[in-house]
């Protein structure tokens, strides 16, 4: 059965973590302050790239300490409601079994991208007043948005008991130890040079060395230099056509699926790559015609995760557009070099940006006055008050004033700079 080697070798104790050493103790040290009481800094805000050992280094520390982990993924709880149920008592309340307790919020990231959810601000609330450790965990812990949760952590004073801590990719050294102990633990006799190119070429990510080293390594007895030279470095544009060519020309549906371990693409990106690409690799009509039914399944279930933010559902969506679509190719024979060609939605949505940005801002300064969400603003009354805007000068200086808007905004909603003016005109 497959399973993922990241998984299957993730550390059990602090001790096996590489890396990272003056970060981990700091955390540790953190950690033992709540003998003494509740500290000051009553949570902990880790960051740093992808693949460095933060989620790791909490889940081993939990075990180490003999701690009730409670551990959730950000983009699963993206509402201050859903927040609220899942950290907001368990901060609050004792265990069953009088362990200590550590709540873990990971993936941070993923709950500041709706302005609407409230999440950051529920998770600002909960951790000034928790009676437990929490740990947040985050790519860009300076994103604009977590600037609260900098300040209560010491930054930018930079206090000694600061709690927002760095994880650093780690030097390829660190990570050729690293797929050494895993060679041996699978029985794979190993080149030295070969892993420590797999760790150059991963640049300090140790689960994308990981997960290249299995795709290289699975089911080999020995591993050279030669069997990995041709590795390219993880260029993760480029790497989109090698992951497109790995989907459509798999041959089960495990291996499309893992096919997407290979390059960090979103789903949603991802998604908009087959289809655009899809009739370009399946020439024959009925291969297309499954293909693009499992497409419009995993479409169903996009539609689905946007509606009810039960992000679960997110499984349902890759293996329909991994392993639905590589499955329905059952009469196309494999062909030479295939041009991939950049998503046009994508193209369209990049040179609307400015206009979906601007909507949004107008969006928001109604949503403060109508007490409604920016999207249901955006929809059901912008609309109308555009209308305003267009035709009656006098109706829209009261309205700009009322909302607040700028002069951009006013020549937005206006339509043209003389109507733009003449609402100005009125406000002076």
């Amino acid at each position: 059965m497959y399973a993922a080697w990241s998984v299957k070798h993730k550390p059990k104790s602090l001790s096996e973590i590489v890396g990272n050493k003056g970060s981990i103790t700091r955390l540790v040290e953190w950690i033992k302050s709540w003998d003494q009481g509740v500290p000051r800094r009553r949570f902990a805000f880790l960051y740093g790239p992808p693949g460095v050992g933060k989620t790791v280094t909490v889940e081993t520390l939990a075990s180490d300490f003999n701690m009730e982990l409670v551990e959730r993924n950000a983009s699963d709880y993206r509402t201050e409601e859903a927040v609220q149920k899942f950290a907001g008592l368990a901060s609050q309340s004792g265990t069953l079994f009088g362990k200590r307790r550590l709540i873990l919020f990971d993936e941070l990231d993923g709950i500041a991208g709706r302005e609407d959810s409230g999440g950051v601000a529920a998770i600002t609330t909960i951790v000034k007043a928790s009676r437990c450790p929490i740990v947040l965990i985050a790519n860009d812990a300076y994103d604009q948005r977590f600037v609260a949760l900098r300040s209560y952590c010491g930054y930018p004073k930079k206090e000694p008991d600061s709690t927002l801590i760095e994880f650093k990719r780690l030097p390829a050294r660190d990570v050729t130890k690293c797929l050494l102990r895993i060679c041996a633990r699978e029985g794979i006799v190993s080149d030295e040079a070969a892993l420590n190119f797999i760790a150059l070429r991963n640049s300090g990510d140790v689960r994308s060395a990981i997960n290249d080293l299995q795709a290289l390594a699975q089911g080999k007895a020995t591993l050279t230099y030669d069997d990995v030279s041709w590795l390219a470095y993880r260029d993760r544009k480029e790497g989109i056509f090698d992951l497109l060519r790995l989907i459509f020309y798999a041959q089960s549906a495990d291996a499309a699926k893992r096919a997407i371990d290979m390059a960090d693409v979103e789903p949603d990106m991802l998604f908009q790559w087959i289809y655009e690409n899809l009739p370009n690799y399946l020439s024959d009509p009925h291969d297309l015609a499954s293909a693009m039914d499992a497409l419009a399944k995993a479409d169903i279930y996009r539609g689905r995760i946007q509606r009810s933010q039960n992000w679960t559902l997110s499984r349902y969506v890759i293996d329909f557009m991994t392993a639905g679509v590589a499955m329905a190719r059952t009469r196309t024979q494999p062909s030479g070099w295939v041009q991939s060609k950049f998503p046009e939605r994508i193209k369209l949505l990049s040179k609307t940006r400015a206009e979906r940005q601007m909507k949004s801002a107008i969006g928001v300064k109604i949503k403060k006055r109508c007490h409604t969400s920016t999207k249901a603003a955006t929809r059901d009354i912008l609309p109308y008050i555009r209308i305003i805007f267009e035709n009656n000068a006098e109706n829209a200086a009261g309205l700009a004033k009322w909302l607040d808007l700028d002069e951009t905004m006013i020549e937005y909603m206006a339509g043209n700079k003389k109507q733009a003016k003449a609402i100005a005109k009125l406000l002076t």
